[in-house]
């Protein structure tokens, strides 16, 4: 995956198969110290320690449709690539976190992508999932969230064409700022 963009769509959609209602993804930059960090939390099913332990090797994956699993070992070399890491916590029954650290000017550093879009196609594609999407930077911070959404949208929803589009280009009118000044785009 050459964006980051991409592999918040893939953890993303991990949730989804995981029974998450709700989905929380936070992109936070820290400018100062030159470090993004991107947390992916969701309340599915969880994962056993020995599980957790294993997510990163691209030779496990719980699906019996391929004998390869490819999207946390991507994401975990992207972040060591610019000196960062990659943290998994999980428990049955209570859900996941997914947590990655990148170097924001590290040349490795994968360009981030079109979050907007990422964001609005979960939402249009997962309409019964809550997600709330929050953009963090110094003393900025944007923070939308779909149970918000829907008590100003009433019966019209998420996968109403129009809809869709006001959902991406509302991420992306009150993120770009945030993103730019922090430099990740």
């Amino acid at each position: 995956m050459q964006e980051l963009s991409m592999h918040v769509l893939d953890v993303a959609e991990n949730s989804v198969a995981a029974g998450a209602t709700l989905i929380q993804i936070t992109l936070e930059a820290d400018a100062k110290n030159d470090r993004m960090t991107l947390t992916i939390e969701d309340n599915g099913k969880g994962m056993d320690a020995d599980t957790v332990a294993r997510v990163t090797d691209p030779f496990y994956t719980s699906r019996t449709t391929r004998k390869v699993g490819l999207g946390l070992p991507l994401l975990k070399m992207a972040a060591e690539l610019t000196g960062g890491w990659l943290k998994i916590e999980s428990s049955p029954g209570k859900g996941t976190t997914v947590c990655a650290s990148f170097g924001i000017a590290h040349i490795d550093r994968a360009p981030l992508g079109d979050m907007a879009a990422t964001i609005a196609g979960l939402i249009q594609c997962s309409p019964q999932i809550d997600f709330v999407y929050t953009v963090r930077a110094g003393q900025q911070e944007f923070v939308t969230d779909t149970r918000q959404m829907r008590q100003i949208l009433g019966e019209v929803p998420f996968s109403e064409p129009a809809v869709a589009q006001w959902v991406r280009e509302y991420i992306d009118e009150n993120t770009r700022p945030i993103l730019q000044r922090s430099s990740l785009l």
